[in-house]
């Protein structure tokens, strides 16, 4: 039986390090906690080696951060026992960002260090683990950016810098950017599963690994499709997920977040489920090594051919 709790990966040779499953925080909002039921779920990652929570200043429409630093505020002790990443760049409309007309997004150097600050106050921290461009911005100056990054470095507000769903151009541009400033960014935020294959082929995680730069993936899982879906792709995952599980002793979550984590380029995986059982069997997958024969197997059940 498979059991221990999440590993560790550095992120990059200089750090930092990060649990290798780390806890979404997307769908906090949703899951009415009063302080104490988020503190006691907070604390059972902990337990599991999940030390690593990820976020956004927007999730839960501008309200998870604050429902997260609830829990900080009143168990401080906690907040060295974990990390914490949030993202900023995009603008929501929203009753409590009345000044926002449309969903826009903004890179620029005023609305990076104001929504930092705003996180930071929010988690009740006096310091960000990363902070991330949450999307490509087409009005990206990445001088600014770094500008922006650099003043929050040096401010202490933040100690690490990274991107979410950028292409690997896009990332060459920004990393550039940020060496010529004395800084790197550590990370590149992107979807993966056995749903959206993408970054095995657009050269992200070819990237990741040229540079030493660990990725972190969001919706592992596919969003929940990959157990519920009906579509002939879900179908053929769901059956190759069903005698491979039964050959290892392993559930369908096990197998798929070891899948992924059998990728070179060292991938974080993002798990976003408030129930503990699936983030449980999540971490079980770091003592998983799927042979080679199965990952192709569940690879072919997601293409719907063999390799070439």
């Amino acid at each position: 039986m498979l059991m221990g709790v999440s590993s560790r990966v550095s992120l990059t040779p200089q750090g930092p390090e990060f649990s290798r499953i780390i806890f979404g925080m997307w769908r906090l909002s949703e899951w009415s906690l009063s302080v104490h039921e988020r503190q006691q779920l907070i604390e059972a990652a902990l337990e599991l080696g999940v030390t690593s929570f990820d976020h956004a200043d927007i999730y839960g429409n501008y309200q998870s951060e604050a429902l997260f630093g609830e829990v900080l505020a009143v168990a401080p002790h906690l907040r060295e026992h974990l990390q914490l990443v949030s993202k900023c760049g995009i603008k929501l409309v929203s009753s409590r960002r009345p000044d926002h007309r449309l969903k826009t997004y903004d890179t620029g150097f005023e609305h990076i260090v104001a929504s930092a600050e705003n996180s930071l106050r929010a988690l009740h921290t006096e310091y960000q683990d990363a902070l991330l461009i949450h999307r490509p911005d087409p009005l990206i100056d990445a001088d600014e950016v770094a500008r922006a990054f650099k003043a929050l470095h040096q401010a202490g507000k933040v100690r690490h810098f990274g991107v979410s769903n950028f292409t690997p151009s896009q990332f060459a541009l920004l990393q550039d950017r940020m060496v010529a400033n004395g800084l790197s960014l550590v990370t590149n935020q992107v979807e993966c599963s056995l749903l959206q294959l993408s970054p095995l082929y657009d050269g992200t995680f070819d990237q990741a690994q040229q540079l030493k730069c660990a990725p972190m993936l969001w919706s592992p899982l596919g969003g929940g499709r990959i157990f519920t879906g009906s579509d002939p792709v879900a179908r053929r995952v769901q059956e190759t997920l069903g005698h491979i599980g039964e050959q290892l002793g392993a559930s369908a979550t096990t197998v798929l977040m070891a899948w992924l984590l059998a990728l070179p380029s060292q991938p974080l995986l993002i798990s976003g489920s408030r129930r503990i059982d699936v983030l449980r069997e999540s971490v079980q997958a770091c003592q998983l090594a799927l042979s080679k024969d199965h990952w192709f197997e569940l690879l072919y059940s997601a293409q719907g051919h063999e390799v070439p």
